[in-house]
């Protein structure tokens, strides 16, 4: 996330409230916009927006793209294409997508951990059915089970035998578990990809990006 300009806190938008993107009344935001200091609320609702979105590309790195719409949203405002009130209507349009993005896992039936590999395997978007989707889903399942109870153990990251045992177990369970739509290219790609990913969020021991949210 390096380069972005999104590290502001989340701040109060009212003497009661602060805001929550979780639980925001866009409704009462618009008509405190309305009759408040525009650029003061953009700010702390920008901040909000900001402090939400690290967490959530932190847990799942297939949300970049909106980290860059985010980022172009605020190089408009601050090189003058848009002013406060289209500012304003933008990010509250993005507030609201941030919330979808949210509680896309539930509408999948996958919790965060799950949601992230499903999109290392299914991201740029691959032409299968429904079954082969929900053999990738159940290969996402297997496979983080497989891993923390067996593999991701203390330091794992650091020893170069246990480095190479999760990507054994990663690339055989990659195997019998995805559909034929994956081609034998796609398929190393993929494997390569979920291990930098499993590298990246857990630490082992129960540790990872995911026990810390």
């Amino acid at each position: 996330t390096e380069g972005y300009v999104i590290r502001e806190p989340s701040v109060s938008y009212g003497d009661d409230h602060l805001i929550d993107l979780s639980k925001i009344d866009f409704e009462k935001l618009a008509e405190k916009f309305k009759s408040g200091r525009k650029r003061t609320i953009n700010e702390r609702l920008k901040g909000a927006v900001a402090q939400k979105l690290i967490a959530m590309v932190r847990l799942n790195r297939a949300r970049m793209d909106y980290l860059e719409q985010f980022q172009a949203m605020i190089d408009a405002y601050n090189a003058g294409s848009l002013n406060a009130e289209e500012f304003f209507e933008q990010l509250l349009a993005f507030a609201q997508s941030l919330n979808a993005e949210e509680r896309r896992g539930v509408g999948e039936r996958l919790n965060e951990e799950e949601l992230a590999l499903f999109d290392i395997l299914t991201k740029p978007q691959i032409e299968m059915s429904d079954t082969d989707r929900e053999k990738v889903k159940s290969t996402a399942r297997e496979l983080l089970v497989t891993l923390k109870a067996e593999k991701l153990v203390l330091d794992w990251r650091k020893r170069q035998q246990a480095r190479a045992e999760v990507r054994v177990t990663i690339e055989k369970l990659l195997d019998q578990g995805l559909p034929r739509v994956y081609t034998p290219e796609l398929f190393e790609q993929k494997t390569t990809a979920v291990f930098q990913h499993v590298f990246d969020a857990y630490y082992g021991a129960g540790q990872s990006v995911y026990a810390a949210a």
